[in-house]
This record gives structure tokens, C-alpha cells and sequence, in this order.
């Protein structure tokens, strides 16, 4: 089964089994990680806003519009960041790093 790491906004780094198929946010719960996904992954808020190693970054789907419409919501957006939700997990994601946010904006509240 792939694995993939969450560094926390401490710099902690979580290794995780990924299940193919799954998104990061789903992944990220699975594993009682802190990353909120408010609209439950339907892509309605920016709170599953993760930062994407950079060498990991091209090997992603490119984002839709509808995602980076949602970004532009997300605290502290960079060069590599994307939706947890939208992010699918595949064999060849396997060793996927990605970093969890200092903070979110929760904006359906």
C-alpha cells in the first residue's frame, strides 16, 4: 500500500498508509490529523488547504477552476498549494509529502 507523510505545523512528520483512491482529507482523518474539511469535501471551502512539497507538485492533477477559486480563500496560500479534497491518492503518489497549514480560514461558519 503507498504511504505518504504530513509534516504539522510543528514540523512533525506523520508517515501514514494511503490507500489508493482516497483523498489527502480523507486520509488525513483516517489518521486523526488536523486538517478541518468544513464543507466535507465538496469543494465549497479551503479549509483542507494543504502545501505540497515542491517535488511533489507537477506530479499532481492540475487543479480545476472551482479548487483555485477555493485556494484563493486559503490562509497562508503558496506556490504549491492545494485542497486536501481534491487530491486522490495513487501508486504513483507513493512517498507524497505535504505540509498542514499553520492555520485555516473557515468561511461557513
Amino acid at each position: 500500500m503507498p504511504k505518504m507523510t504530513f509534516i504539522t505545523p510543528s514540523g512533525d512528520r506523520v508517515d501514514v498508509e494511503a490507500p489508493v483512491g482516497l483523498s489527502l482529507l480523507e486520509i488525513a482523518h483516517r489518521n486523526k490529523l488536523d486538517l478541518e474539511g468544513a464543507c466535507e469535501g465538496s469543494l465549497a471551502c479551503s479549509t483542507c488547504h494543504v502545501i505540497v512539497e515542491p517535488e511533489w507538485y507537477d506530479m499532481l492533477s492540475t487543479a480545476t477552476e472551482d479548487e483555485e477559486d477555493m485556494l484563493d480563500l486559503a490562509f497562508g496560500l503558496t506556490q504549491t498549494s492545494r485542497l486536501g479534497c481534491q487530491i486522490i491518492m495513487t501508486e504513483e503518489l507513493d512517498g507524497l509529502v505535504v505540509r498542514l497549514p499553520a492555520a485555516t480560514r473557515n468561511m461557513m461558519v
